[in-house]
């Protein structure tokens, strides 16, 4: 279990419905040494039994089905931040500046091979810092920066004294997920009912299109409801994609094979770790079988994820202070371009004209994206909201000039929602009497009472799901309003710690205080970015936004010689349950480890 996460901590739990089976598969066996049944044993001849700590890595999650919880990361013993200190320990950072000195770094015969490091960083985590010391989205997103890539930061200790090359903000792949969302949501809508999910090798989804940004929804669909997966969004996550990027580029830039690129994911979500696990989202997604230098074994495009509560574990683990690490941008030495100059403005964030406002969402504005781009290819269109059963179910018809609607769709954050939107999914079942027919889908389900009249969950063309309520800044990663108070006040903290446990239990109140605190953080970047001026005048037009991104993923495609479905989408699979199944040769901890070998790091 990780040691800062606890059953205590998810806000919309999920009870397991059967116990996991792992531990009792790793169990020691008894000794075979023969025992007298008539000699008497006395206490002070029995020998303790030191049994090791049954361990579940993200592999064993993956390939079991035991249990669902809002954050799976209560099974997780690595990928923490103690792995990006060992990583940096035990491999020197790649000299940059010139293509020789990494080729040569990057010889067979050389025991520690070198790294190249990169970093990408969500926006939802500089808001939970820029809260946690009350400074501005930017000005955290600085000391992340500086943390991981300057001169005060990861490269002042350590065995080789190394740090990151380069810090992405996952807003530029983001935006490029955005656009590409409205291109499939519009795809799925003009395309007849008989080629949705085809034999294509990645088939469209079938409507509604549900967003796969968020790793617990997909793990939940994919270990519980098989049958939604048709209608999962083919797309990477902002991450995922921030993965693929970086690992092709440098690595045929540099010379140098995916291998040693070593890509941290800080996120504010635990369930991320899991997503970076998956082998869908390797290197043998983009490329056929071996590299351009000969590596053969699987590279994951993410090589571990950490979250805001671990940066602050990383901190501290290198007696490091992050609100010591200058807030400004860095410079010098340490500020390396970008290897490919025509990916340099693609990639920086002064070229990102990223909206986030209350009407986006906390979550990346998939469905905001969406509707506004219908909405400007429709003049006149007029957007009609409905607010469902609570904050986060709200659903939305966009209405032409005359009244008829042009698509339909909704939000639903929170498993205790998700739960609600699956079954106005699922298919009828047919009934044994003969005769019987199916019921049909809006008599099975009612509706929320202010959606439109006869509305289910077919009508959608386009659904943003997200498992954590209130958004992706009520990440489980995230810092806590009493960690909050811990590092603002510590005197305080320590004084109450003393007295009753419940002492520093923060109420209902101060959670959604602090959330409000949080997303205020968030929203504030539109107008605290340092986006050129001529860019924020052309974000005002969705389509030199959406051209601007087209050419920067086309350029991508051309300079890797790969096709861009190859590079931008994904697939998912039903996962099934060992659990009260015969354990045979093909199913037991022999295939859990067979499974480890397919991903990249020994997992």
């Amino acid at each position: 279990m990780s040691a800062i996460l606890s059953a205590d901590d998810l806000n919309d739990f999920i009870s397991p419905g059967v116990a996991c089976i792992k531990p009792v598969e790793t169990l020691p066996q008894k000794s075979t040494k023969e025992e007298n049944p008539y000699e008497v044993t006395t206490e002070d001849k029995v020998e303790p039994e030191n049994l090791p700590p049954a361990q579940i890595s993200l592999t064993d999650c993956l390939a079991c089905s035991g249990c669902v919880t809002s954050a799976e990361a209560v099974l997780i013993s690595l990928q923490s931040h103690t792995e990006v200190l060992n990583t940096l320990d035990a491999h020197p950072e790649i000299p940059l500046g010139q293509k020789t000195d990494a080729t040569v770094s990057s010889n067979a015969e050389t025991p520690n091979p070198g790294r190249v490091f990169v970093a990408s960083v969500s926006p939802q985590v500089r808001a939970s810092l820029a809260a946690t010391y009350g400074i501005s989205e930017r000005e955290a997103g600085y000391m992340i920066d500086q943390f991981l890539r300057g001169p005060q930061g990861l490269r002042s200790g350590g065995k080789h004294g190394g740090g990151f090359s380069w810090v992405v903000d996952t807003n530029t792949m983001r935006e490029a997920v955005l656009v590409l969302t409205a291109d499939e949501v519009s795809e799925s809508i003009n395309a007849p009912e008989s080629i949705l999910a085809g034999g294509q090798e990645f088939p469209l989804p079938k409507r509604p299109i549900l967003s796969s940004a968020c790793p617990g929804w997909i793990c939940y669909a994919e270990k519980t409801h098989p049958f939604v997966l048709p209608h999962l969004s083919r797309l990477k996550s902002p991450q995922a994609l921030s993965g693929t990027f970086l690992k092709t580029v440098l690595s045929k830039s540099l010379g140098i094979p995916a291998s040693q690129i070593w890509h941290l994911a800080v996120m504010p979500c635990f369930d991320k770790k899991l997503e970076a696990s998956r082998e869908e989202l390797t290197d043998i997604s983009w490329q056929s079988g071996k590299d351009a230098l000969g590596t053969s074994q699987p590279v994951r495009d993410v090589d571990c994820v950490i979250t805001t509560r671990e940066i602050l574990s990383l901190a501290s683990s290198r007696g490091l202070s992050l609100p010591s690490m200058p807030l400004q941008p860095i410079s010098g030495p340490f500020n390396i371009p970008f290897p490919e100059k025509t990916f340099e403005s693609f990639i920086s964030s002064k070229h990102s004209a990223t909206e986030q406002s209350l009407e986006t969402s906390t979550s990346g504005g998939y469905l905001h994206h969406v509707l506004r781009t219908f909405q400007a290819r429709n003049p006149g269109s007029e957007l009609v909201t409905n607010r469902g059963r609570n904050a986060d179910v709200v659903e939305y018809v966009l209405n032409s000039q005359d009244g008829q609607p042009i698509m339909k769709a909704a939000r639903y954050y929170g498993f205790r929602n998700i739960q609600n939107l699956v079954r106005k999914l699922k298919p009828a079942r047919v009934s044994r009497l003969p005769g019987a027919k199916p019921l049909p889908a809006s008599r099975r389900q009612p509706m929320s009472r202010n959606a439109a009249a006869g509305n289910s969950g077919s009508d959608y063309s386009y659904v943003e799901v997200m498992a954590c309520p209130g958004g992706c800044t009520n990440g489980g990663g995230q810092i806590r309003v009493e960690d909050a108070r811990e590092i603002t006040h510590p005197l305080e903290s320590t004084g109450k710690s003393e007295g009753t446990e419940g002492a520093m239990k923060p109420t209902p109140h101060e959670q959604r205080a602090w959330l409000a605190r949080v997303d205020e953080a968030y929203f504030s970047m539109e107008s605290d970015s340092e986006v050129e001026p001529e860019i924020v005048k052309n974000s005002l037009s969705i389509a030199d936004k959406e051209q601007r991104i087209h050419e920067g993923l086309e350029n991508w495609s051309q300079f890797m010689g790969i096709p861009l479905s190859k590079l931008v989408y994904t697939t998912y699979r039903k996962v099934e349950s060992d659990v009260g199944k015969e354990q045979n040769a093909s199913n037991d901890t022999s295939r859990v480890v067979e499974l480890a070998g397919k991903i990249g790091g020994g997992w």
